[in-house]
């Protein structure tokens, strides 16, 4: 039984958002990390300036346990971050090149389920 591929809203080569779900390329050191819309709690924008700048130096993993990034080499030239609440502890923090796109697609299918 073949499966049809999957229709893609979004993509930059780190984050794909498909009618399913958000794929995080190279989120693991094997791998990438796929999570359904129904999985989303909410998703809130962080910027990377302020007192928030030193975290556009963390290209991937966690400083404080609570944000994983993934491995993201263009972050520091980045201004804005998406903190997606999975209903864990530690949240996935993805800095993709166009976070509106990003976080109005996840906002939309993803939370208030």
């Amino acid at each position: 039984m073949s499966r049809e591929p999957a229709a893609v809203a979004y993509q930059d080569g780190q984050i794909v958002c498909d009618d399913q779900g958000l794929t995080i390329r190279r989120y693991y050191l094997w791998g990438a990390r796929r999570i359904r819309y129904t999985s989303i709690r909410s998703v809130k924008r962080l910027p990377l300036t302020g007192m928030n700048r030193a975290r556009k130096w963390r290209i991937w993993g966690s400083g404080d346990f609570v944000h994983w990034w993934n491995l993201d080499p263009h972050r520091p030239k980045k201004d804005s971050a998406l903190v997606i609440d999975v209903g864990h502890r530690v949240r996935p923090t993805i800095t993709p090149d166009d976070p509106g796109a990003v976080e109005r697609i996840l906002t939309a299918r993803g939370t208030g389920r």
